[in-house]
């Protein structure tokens, strides 16, 4: 895998796009502009790996939009420091941009041919999250509570169980809906017995699956 000035000033192009496209946050953009999203796709797709779109990686998953990447990470009010659980680690694309921010990140896949090769890309990158191999509803109570919870498939609801491991005061970024489309939703921990939620437009993910693990 090798970085070249070619893909950077692709990377660039990518960044003012996204900022086009109403991403505020610089830190958001500096960590897209660290992370080479060609090291993520396969070689045949990696002319286009900065254009906003969607490319399949194996097991009929996807990485996703660069804009959704974005837009997800934004909602997340991520400061640095800050222990995250991802729900679908996919190609660890959106793990490397937490990582590259400085969040602390704990990521679930339910594939272990994407869990390994996310593990293989995530050392060669020298970042450091915890992945690990398992059904995304259930979380990972040994390790929690989090501040963050970023679920990158869409759920028909929302997992009791990731709220359970949710701080208080955390926010949880998913989207809901079980058909083509979901509901991108921000909830808010206000307290044990007391959610927030708020709605931010519709978006296509691959389902969120219980007891799948492959």
């Amino acid at each position: 895998m090798q970085d070249s000035f070619k893909y950077k000033g692709m990377r660039r192009k990518l960044i003012e796009e996204l900022a086009a496209k109403g991403i505020q946050d610089q830190r958001i953009l500096d960590a897209f502009d660290a992370v080479p999203r060609h090291f993520f796709l396969d070689n045949a797709f990696a002319q286009q790996a900065y254009s906003n779109m969607a490319f399949q990686i194996g097991s009929g998953q996807t990485i996703s939009h660069p804009y959704t990447v974005a837009f997800q990470t934004e909602l997340l009010n991520l400061k640095k420091g800050d222990k995250v659980l991802e729900i679908g680690t996919g190609s660890a694309f959106q793990t490397s941009i937490l990582c590259e921010m400085g969040a602390k990140v704990f990521s679930i896949e339910r594939h272990k041919p994407l869990h390994l090769k996310a593990k293989n890309i995530l050392r060669h990158l020298h970042y450091n999250a915890r992945l690990s191999f398992g059904d995304g509803y259930k979380g990972l109570p040994a390790f929690a509570p989090f501040d963050k919870v970023i679920i990158t498939c869409g759920a028909p609801n929302v997992p009791q169980a990731l709220i359970d491991q949710l701080k208080i005061g955390g926010i949880m970024v998913i989207p809901i809906g079980e058909g083509q489309e979901q509901q991108m939703k921000r909830i808010t921990k206000v307290s044990d017995t007391e959610l927030e939620e708020e709605d931010f437009g519709v978006f296509k993910f691959v389902p969120m699956l219980e007891n799948k693990v492959k």
